[in-house]
C-alpha cells in the first residue's frame, strides 16, 4: 500500500509539473486513482487492519491473547522471538509510514491548489489594474468650445447589469380621455348686504352634559331606552342632539 501511494505521489508531482488544464480535471483524475487503490484488495485489506490497530479495546485484546499464547509450554519450547510480543506496535509503525505517504500527497495538491489561486488572483490583479490604467486615461477629458475633445484610446461599451423586462399584461388598457364640460355661464354680483350671522350660528351639542343624564338615569336601573331617556330630558336641540345620544 505504501509503494501504491508513492508511486501515486510521484505521478501525481509529474502532471502537476506541466498541467495547464483546470484544476477540477487533475483533482478527478487523482481522487479516482486514490480510490482505485484503496478499492483494491490490498486497500480493502489495509483499511481494515488500520482500524483494527486503531482500537485500543481490539489492542488490548490481541496483547492478553499473545500473553496466553506465548505462556504455552508448546510455545516456549520452540524458542519464540521475544519482538513477537510487541508486534501490532510494530504493525501501527509501518502503518503510520502509508498513511504519511497519503498526507504528502494531500499536502501535495493543497500547494497545487495554493498556487493556482494564487496565480489566478495575480491575473485578476493584473486585469483590474489595466482597467484603473483605461479610466485615468479616459479622465482626461475637456470640453473646448462645447466640443468634447477625447484622447485617442480604446474604449469599451458596456450593456446595462439588468435586463430589460416589459410584461404585456403589465400595460393598461386604453381608456379614453374624459373631456371636462364648462357650462360658460356669466356670474352675477350677489347681495352685499346678507347678514352673515348665519354663519357663526352653529349648533354644539355638549356630550359630556349627555353622558351626564346617561349615567344618573342609570342610577337607579341597569339599562334605559333612548325613548325613555328623551321623556325624562326631553330633546332641546334637535337631530344633533339625538345623534349625539346615539354616539
Amino acid at each position: 500500500m505504501e509503494h501504491n501511494f508513492r508511486a501515486l505521489d510521484r505521478r501525481v508531482r509529474e502532471r502537476i509539473a506541466g498541467w495547464e488544464g483546470a484544476r477540477g480535471a487533475l483533482l478527478q483524475e487523482v481522487i479516482d486513482e486514490r480510490d482505485v487503490i484503496a478499492g483494491s484488495d490490498q486497500g480493502r485489506s489495509f483499511n481494515a487492519f488500520w482500524d483494527f490497530l486503531m482500537s485500543r479495546y481490539r489492542q488490548e485484546e490481541l496483547t492478553r491473547l499473545l500473553e496466553r499464547v506465548l505462556a504455552s509450554p508448546a510455545i516456549q519450547g520452540m524458542d519464540p522471538d521475544v519482538r513477537t510480543r510487541r508486534i501490532h506496535y510494530d504493525w501501527l509503525d509501518a502503518g503510520e509510514h502509508a498513511q504519511a505517504t497519503v498526507r504528502r500527497l494531500s499536502q501535495q495538491l493543497r500547494r497545487f491548489l495554493d498556487d493556482r489561486a494564487w496565480l489566478e488572483n495575480r491575473r485578476i490583479i493584473d486585469i483590474l489594474r489595466g482597467i484603473e490604467a483605461h479610466a485615468l486615461a479616459l479622465r482626461d477629458v475637456s470640453a473646448v468650445n462645447g466640443d468634447a475633445k477625447v484622447l485617442e484610446v480604446t474604449v469599451m461599451t458596456m450593456d446595462s447589469p439588468a435586463a430589460d423586462i416589459r410584461l404585456p399584461t403589465e400595460r393598461p388598457l386604453y381608456a379614453p380621455r374624459l373631456k371636462q364640460l364648462i357650462v360658460d355661464t356669466v356670474l352675477e354680483a350677489g347681495d352685499e348686504t346678507m347678514d352673515a350671522a348665519a354663519l357663526f350660528s352653529e349648533i354644539v351639542v355638549d356630550k359630556a352634559r349627555l353622558a351626564g343624564r346617561i349615567r344618573h338615569a342609570l342610577q337607579d336601573r341597569s339599562q334605559i331606552t333612548l325613548c325613555e331617556l328623551c321623556e325624562r330630558q326631553p330633546i332641546e336641540q334637535g337631530l344633533a342632539e339625538l345623534v349625539a345620544y346615539l354616539q
